[in-house]
């Protein structure tokens, strides 16, 4: 039985309490720390977590039956909240983004290989099964080579969105939603097409006036014979999201879809195209063992498993430095308006931050800066009609939920 610690008991902390109560007999929640003591004691009351403690920091550092710590808390406090656990002897599960930084996420890493402790960043997108269900595809070759991804990491939020103190600024937050709603998207993409080679960039803030970060950017990330195309966006109306993958010889897409062309002797589309092949692909959809566990509950279990067995979770801390490394260069082309190589220089400002915080431009001034705010956080729009064996999961998983 691992005993499980939270820190930061706002919106997102809800998804982690949640997913650990889905695996009673494995683990167990203990203790809860919020900078707000009152947030962490409500938060326990609502969760019927009775025999939890609401503790301060330093007693969490120091308390020694503590397994693993989920760190729900806004980006900027990544860093030093993860070092400081994993050097008291703690695994540590943290929210994405890992930290605002490359720099930061190395520091983290070393932190963890210092301490022999598991280090796992929240990526949930990848325990899901309509999704699971295109990486499978790739990776079994039907598709034939990878020529072009379309990524449309599209929402919406009104102006109140970037009222809340901690976002709406490059220092608290790091960056708009190329940071941190885009994050899971570029996760997939490396997930499914490792890292690109070359990253170019533009963004804007269209219309948000009380924030200076953007709400809107477009990159395209090249690999050597593949090219993404990636918006990232808050000023999107209907949210609708797009993960789509041209191969070849065939494309598949969610919400789901798959297309096949055959040629004609001119090198026209033959009417019907690839019935065959089309078929196959569904076929492999279709007979793909399901998750058990979908999104951060999956990926809880998934921690929580690797633990006891002593393994690497199946999102390391590798993994989420290499979607800030790719964070970062969108921002510098963007910025420099110049293509970006990766992997980033060490010797960089660009890879410490400093360059981020420099050079970013100030949109606006943040005018708004409340503690809490009232309303549901609701995710998502209207999906499109998924195949029956590619069940709809809402598209909606991204650190604007962290409502901490």
């Amino acid at each position: 039985m691992l005993n499980i610690a939270v820190v930061g008991t706002g919106g997102i902390a809800a998804a982690h309490l949640a997913g650990y109560a889905a695996f009673p007999e494995q683990c167990r929640v203990v203790a809860l720390h919020d900078v707000v003591a009152s947030r962490a004691h409500d938060t326990k009351a609502t969760s019927g977590l009775d025999d939890a403690d609401v503790v301060g920091y330093e007693e969490l550092l120091a308390r020694e039956d503590v397994d693993l710590v989920s760190v729900c808390t806004p980006p900027s406090s990544h860093r030093y909240l993860t070092v400081d656990l994993l050097r008291s002897g703690k695994n540590v599960l943290v929210e994405k983004p890992m930290a605002p930084s490359v720099a930061d996420c190395d520091e983290m890493l070393a932190a963890a290989r210092e301490a022999g402790k598991l280090l796992s960043v929240v990526a949930q997108n990848r325990f899901r099964n309509d999704l699971a269900a295109v990486k499978e595809t790739i990776d079994s070759g039907l598709l034939g080579p990878v020529s072009h991804a379309r990524v449309d990491s599209a929402w919406w939020r009104g102006t109140p969105y970037y009222d809340l103190d901690w976002r709406g600024t490059w220092q608290s937050e790091g960056g708009g939603p190329t940071l941190n709603h885009a994050i899971h998207h570029i996760d997939l993409l490396l997930w499914m097409l490792g890292r690109p080679e070359r990253v170019t960039a533009v963004m804007t803030n269209a219309w948000h006036d009380n924030s200076e970060v953007e709400d809107l950017s477009v990159a395209l990330l090249e690999w050597e014979r593949t090219i993404a195309t990636l918006t990232a966006s808050v000023v999107h109306h209907g949210e609708q999201q797009a993960f789509a993958v041209q191969g070849r010889d065939a494309a598949v897409a969610q919400p789901w879809s798959v297309a096949a062309e055959s040629a004609q002797p001119n090198g026209f589309p033959a009417r019907g195209g690839n019935a065959e092949l089309v078929a196959a692909i569904e076929r492999l959809a279709a007979d793909r063992v399901p998750l058990v566990h979908e999104g951060h509950t999956g990926q809880l279990g998934d921690v929580v498993a690797a633990i006891v067995a002593g393994r690497a979770p199946a999102i390391t801390g590798e993994d989420g430095r290499r979607t800030v490394e790719v964070v970062t260069a969108v921002y510098q082309a963007a910025i420099e308006r110049r293509p970006v190589d990766l992997p980033l220089d060490p010797a960089s400002p660009w890879y410490t931050g400093e360059a981020l915080l420099a050079r970013a431009p100030r949109y606006h001034e943040k005018t708004g800066a409340v503690a809490s705010q009232e309303g549901v956080v609701s995710l998502g729009g209207s999906p499109a009609p998924h195949a029956p064996h590619a069940p709809h999961t809402p598209h909606a998983t991204t650190s604007e939920e962290h409502t901490r």
